[in-house]
């Protein structure tokens, strides 16, 4: 080989051996973006059976990602669902069985380690657009005390406006902007700042939780947004789905879609004595405020291109608990090991794999632990509809095999008694264990 060509070589080397550092950093603390509906239920996609909201961008995400088919919330209500994401907890460790109202005197305890504290330990830039419900009583309940660098938002749900409840305020930071802002504005607020943060903190490591305050009613599409099949409720999917896609545009257009995990995920399933106004569980029984299926099986996508490899459909059970421990480990973190942290870490999934699937899931409801999963088997020993319906004139205990049966209509526990013992065992002994567990909640 010529002088000139081991020069060459020489220095493309030392070149690529300067760089290799940085590079390996960006791969090993990858952005986290989660964002989390309200009220979106199981059937609400295209990519999950819809046949007439369109949602083009979400599709896409399917197309080059991963598709939950058994994905859980952590609760069948919003501020519990919230609790669950943002602390890998099962709520009924906190006491948030259902939810809080503006005059609530509780809210997210300060010895709890939130999601957003976790990243901002491991060096992360941290922000949050979007409805935080996690109590608003005293300062230290909100989102810039527990973790956020950045926040624009409504604090509860925003069904909570005169007149049976004072001005709703839309708080940036710890400020009030306004008070009862135009809520067909509210996505698009939202979505453009979340854009902002993704091209500011570009550079360095980022997390962005983005929770939506549609689809719960009032449903308040932007003024574009008005042409759906499937009317007004519709018309603010689709306006979600728009707003998923500046998401992915911006990422793609400032070159960081390769280290940024993107879940897309709901908080519960969908207000269906709503009616019209009111979401699909699809095949599911049930909806929001229940622990049949349709109440916590939620959709989940997961985007990360290079990492997950498109069109993957994951069928083994997963949940919201699951990506506290799964943001926290990408980041350099590991869960808190001075309480009970019920997520696992899921990248394994993410990647394919079977064997990081959760043994077991449990369903509760008003600090109720009322039903559990384990691989097919489900097992109610109480059940709540949203509708009011006892759908099995008051048997109890219930057993489904989800894998033959997601719509929870062949009950097989007399065929099952050892299925029953085995789930019924798992469910007391939860029960014990709660007993003895700190739970922040007697002392706040």
């Amino acid at each position: 080989m010529k002088k000139t060509h081991l020069i060459y070589l020489f220095a493309v080397l030392t070149t690529l051996a300067c760089s290799k550092p940085e590079q390996a950093a960006v791969v090993e603390q990858p952005n986290v973006i989660i964002i989390f509906c309200d009220d979106l239920g199981y059937g609400d996609l295209t990519s999950y059976g819809h046949p007439t909201i369109k949602t083009p961008n979400l599709d896409r995400m399917v197309a080059e990602g991963m598709k939950f088919t058994n994905f859980y919330s952590g609760s069948p209500a919003c501020t519990a669902s919230r609790y669950a994401l943002l602390t890998g907890r099962y709520p009924i460790r906190s006491g948030f069985g259902w939810v809080l109202v503006p005059s609530s005197p509780r809210g997210m305890h300060p010895l709890e380690l939130t999601l957003a504290e976790g990243m901002k330990e491991a060096g992360y830039e941290t922000a949050m657009f979007g409805k935080w419900h996690l109590g608003v009583t005293k300062s230290e309940y909100m989102p810039l005390q527990n973790g956020f660098d950045e926040f624009l938002g409504l604090p509860y749900s925003n069904d909570m406006i005169p007149p049976k409840w004072k001005d709703i305020p839309l708080i940036d930071g710890n400020d009030t902007l306004e008070f009862n802002p135009d809520q067909t504005q509210l996505t698009r607020r939202y979505t453009e700042r979340a854009v902002n943060f993704i091209s500011r903190k570009k550079d360095d490591p980022f997390f962005l939780y983005l929770p939506y305050a549609m689809p719960h009613v009032p449903l308040m599409p932007g003024a574009e947004f008005n042409d759906s099949e499937r009317g007004k409720y519709g018309d603010v999917v689709e306006e979600i789905d728009w707003g998923v896609g500046k998401i992915m545009e911006t990422l793609k257009a400032q070159g960081i879609e390769k280290n940024t995990l993107v879940f897309f995920t709901s908080d519960n399933g969908p207000w269906i004595i709503k009616n019209e106004r009111g979401g699909s569980a699809g095949l599911l029984r049930d909806g929001k405020g229940s622990t049949w299926e349709g109440g916590m099986r939620v959709p989940g996508i997961a985007w990360w291109p290079g990492t997950i490899n498109e069109g993957l459909i994951q069928t083994q059970p997963a949940s919201t608990l699951d990506l506290y421990n799964t943001a926290l480990k990408l980041s350099g973190q590991s869960a808190p090991e001075d309480r009970p942290v019920d997520g696992r870490d899921i990248r394994n999934l993410l990647e394919g794999g079977k064997t990081a699937a959760q043994p077991y899931f449990y369903y509760g409801l008003n600090n109720r632990l009322m039903a559990v999963r384990k691989g097919p088997w489900k097992l109610h020993i109480q059940t709540h509809s949203q509708t009011g319906k006892d759908y099995f004139e008051g048997k109890l205990p219930l057993l489904f095999n989800l894998s033959i049966d997601p719509s929870e209509q062949y009950e097989v526990s007399d065929d099952n008694p050892e299925v029953v013992a085995e789930l019924q065992a798992l469910i007391e002994a939860h029960q014990e264990a709660l007993k003895s567990q700190p739970t922040y909640f007697d002392s706040q």
